[in-house]
């Protein structure tokens, strides 16, 4: 790797108006992004998106029981819906979550009468008069501080942390639990999934990704690397073991392979913001799930279907264990993945087109348009700009993208570079 590894982000997340931007890292920092009001002036600094905090969120740790060195990589970062003048985040490496606060100062308090100007305690003996200690104003000043630590719950590496629309719990899942937690509580989480098999050489499936239903605070879906989607609902039961619908596909046997357990796991599950709809990621593809419908996807998009033919390869490399996000837009009328060669992909539901693009520093001037991509597979027809299958370079994935809620705002992390393109898209894909 030629570049720091710590500084590869591993999250990439959104508030919930979208005004902030935060990403994690290998490295256990955390960056805020904060977009500019607009400028009367140069209509092409609109809403920038620029470094408003940054903060070490974990450290490495080790577990001395067991021998093994905590990652102090941000797996994930979760918004808590604002609710006065601060923010609140989430954000986990394996094994700890943390909530912080980010709050602003813009005065600072003076003339106190037990302490001097340097902040040293006088001699009681010495104050004569009382003073009414005042407000002055000073250089805006960002501030972040851990509010909570949730801690030693988790046997397994965390993969997903998602709050409820309740906004007083949220869950996090590892490997073969999750748990729910309430945010003011640190001590305590309740387990509401457990598939851990009493031997552990019967596993055959772990959990890869959770989610909270957006508007129905007993409703939650993880998805497993055997491909399947459980929908579980907490009224039902305090463990969630037995799912309320579980959706799968049946599997083609004439398409099997060597290969088909291993990309048909699912490396990422998102509700629609409409609450109706489950998106999907595996190696090769994207689906559209609708709640309504168990038996097989509303939707499949193929992401990168030139790579067939290379699985052996990409499974030599170890790629072919790499683990794609996926997206929507606010209006659910589009999704987004990443994929190799810097690429990322975007598929229009209604239109049915779909287009590859690149995320670059010649692609992020601000003036720049984004071009279409082409991969002709091995061995087809090339046309001129096509990239040939045996150029992309495996080295360059996206796998981390957000969608900004309302607009046409996508940030998007290549390896240790965050992109953000704000109303390139347009013309791309209508």
């Amino acid at each position: 790797h030629f570049h720091q590894s710590a500084d590869i982000i591993s999250t990439v997340e959104f508030n919930h108006t979208g005004e902030l931007l935060a990403t994690g890292d290998k490295g256990g920092r955390v960056v805020i992004f904060q977009r500019e009001p607009e400028s009367k002036t140069e209509p092409f600094s609109q809403g920038e998106y620029n470094v408003y905090s940054t903060f070490q969120s974990h450290e490495p740790e080790f577990d001395y029981l067991k021998s093994l060195e905590i990652e102090e990589k941000i797996n994930k970062i979760r918004w808590l819906p604002q609710q006065n003048a601060a923010h609140f985040l989430l954000s986990t490496n394996d094994k700890t979550i943390k909530l912080w606060k980010v709050s602003e100062r813009d005065k600072r308090p003076e003339g106190y009468n037990l302490k001097d100007e340097e902040g040293r305690i006088k001699d009681i003996s010495t104050v004569t008069s009382l003073q009414v200690p005042v407000l002055k104003p000073m250089d805006l000043m960002v501030e972040v501080t851990p509010r909570r630590v949730f801690a030693n719950a988790h046997t397994y590496h965390i993969n997903s942390i998602s709050v409820n629309s309740d906004y007083e719990t949220y869950m996090s899942a590892d490997d073969l639990r999750i748990n729910l937690w309430n945010l003011d509580i640190t001590d305590r989480s309740f387990n509401i999934v457990d598939i851990k098999p009493a031997n552990m050489e019967d596993l055959t499936e772990v959990i890869t990704a959770a989610e909270f239903h957006p508007h129905h605070c007993n409703l939650f879906v993880y998805s497993s690397s055997k491909g399947t989607l459980r929908l579980c609902d907490m009224r039902e039961a305090a463990l969630c073991d037995k799912h309320s619908k579980l959706f799968e596909e049946p599997e083609d046997p004439s398409a099997r392979s060597f290969f088909s357990e291993i990309i048909s796991s699912v490396s990422d599950v998102k509700f629609s913001h409409s609450g109706r709809y489950l998106l999907t990621r595996d190696y090769l593809t994207a689906k559209v799930w609708d709640l309504n419908m168990e038996s097989k996807p509303l939707e499949t998009y193929q992401v990168h279907d030139y790579l067939r033919s290379k699985l052996c390869s990409l499974y030599e490399n170890d790629c072919i264990f790499d683990k794609f996000e996926c997206a929507w837009n606010g209006a659910d009328s589009v999704i987004m993945t990443g994929a190799y060669n810097n690429f990322f992909r975007m598929f229009d539901r209604n239109t049915k087109r779909d287009v590859t693009l690149e995320a670059s520093r010649e692609s992020s001037k601000p003036r720049a348009v984004l071009k279409p991509r082409r991969v002709c597979a091995a061995g087809g027809k090339r046309r001129k700009d096509d990239i040939s299958v045996d150029s992309l370079d495996f080295t360059k994935k996206i796998l981390h993208t957000a969608w900004h809620p309302t607009e046409n705002i996508i940030a998007i992390a290549a390896t240790n570079n965050l992109y953000i393109f704000q109303d390139k898209l347009n013309s791309e894909m209508h």
